[in-house]
């Protein structure tokens, strides 16, 4: 038995919780920074918030409270977005212990510095004299189907094999399959930068452009990611795996992703502040992760075409139509 605390009472904190604790075998913490969340929670079981209509058992602890939740930790899994990682690793450090093991599912690229989640949080911990092993986390998932225990398979990678090896066996059930890898460049720019195509994907659904432009927009969408976590030192056979094109398949066309949907009312003619209300406080990361891609780009001296032309669309400085039009007027080139 492993005693777990997910940090992060989101959909997607929720929704590993349930599939860990689902096992019957671990002790499972759930986390929330606000005490509201929590509470309501605790006395409903319903996270009526972020995952509302799924029952939490009582089986679930849960807390408002970081040394209560961190104290008898053995695996420590962080599920914030990831404007939030590095304040929330500010407060965790102290709390943190020889032996323990860090988890990221965050799918990100911090603002104006451009590091990975990985990176953000080591970076952090650092500053307080810590080091623990880290595991990434990512694949093609949609919280409500893990909650309730649809098949699903992800990808954990860690510098050492022992680590994802662990966090395989502390996960994996008869509804979560987990395959380890060593790339933890790879895995974590995939799940970040998928974010950013999957709202390019949600415009030309919500232009109505039709099948052929969602498989186009797809292909050259794992090309411009592959291209880039390439650079950046990841492995190109990773982007063809779960953490790569699985999850930019998923979140390109699936009914349920956040940012698809955010491109898609972009697409219809709606404005980004207006997207973003309607989410009720929920976050589609790949509105900041276009910005960061491109800083990240720069640095490496990667050209990204579609993330050019979403950042446009996103500051209000093109119309998607004509940030199709400008992709389409590119000059021609070998695939």
């Amino acid at each position: 038995m492993s005693r777990i605390a997910v940090m992060g009472a989101g959909a997607w904190g929720t929704a590993l919780a349930l599939s860990i604790d689902r096992r019957g075998d671990h002790q499972v913490t759930l986390w929330s920074h606000t005490d509201a969340v929590a509470d309501g929670i605790a006395r409903n079981r319903i996270n009526s918030a972020y995952l509302p209509g799924i029952p939490i058992p009582e089986s679930i602890a849960v807390t408002s409270d970081i040394p209560a939740a961190l104290s008898e930790a053995d695996v420590l899994l962080s599920v914030m977005p990831s404007h939030h990682v590095r304040e929330s690793y500010s407060l965790f450090a102290p709390h943190l212990r020889e032996g323990q093991i860090l988890v990221s599912a965050t799918k990100g690229v911090e603002d104006q510095t451009y590091l990975r989640m990985s990176e953000v949080i080591g970076d952090t911990l650092a500053r307080f004299g810590k080091r623990l092993p880290l595991a990434v986390l990512s694949g093609p998932s949609f919280a409500q189907e893990v909650a309730v225990g649809a098949p699903t398979a992800l990808t954990v990678a860690s510098a050492g094999h022992d680590v994802a090896a662990r966090i395989q066996n502390d996960f994996g059930s008869s509804s979560l399959r987990v395959y380890t890898n060593e790339d933890v460049i790879g895995v974590e720019l995939g799940g970040a930068l998928k974010n950013v195509i999957a709202i390019a994907s949600g415009i030309v659904s919500g232009l109505e452009l039709g099948h052929n432009s969602t498989a186009a927009l797809i292909t050259r969408g794992i090309a411009e990611v592959t291209r880039l976590a390439v650079a950046c030192g990841g492995r190109r056979e990773t982007l063809s795996g779960l953490a790569g094109l699985g999850d930019l398949v998923l979140t390109c066309t699936g009914g349920l992703s956040r940012n698809r949907w955010v491109g898609i009312e972009l697409g219809r003619g709606k404005t980004l502040p207006e997207i973003l209300a309607g989410l009720n406080g929920k976050v589609a990361e790949g509105v900041r992760t276009t910005f960061a891609a491109l800083g990240l780009a720069e640095q490496y001296g990667v050209e990204l075409p579609i993330a050019s032309q979403m950042a446009a669309i996103l500051n209000g400085e093109r119309l998607p139509v004509q940030a199709i039009q400008e992709l389409m007027r590119r000059p021609g080139r070998d695939e």
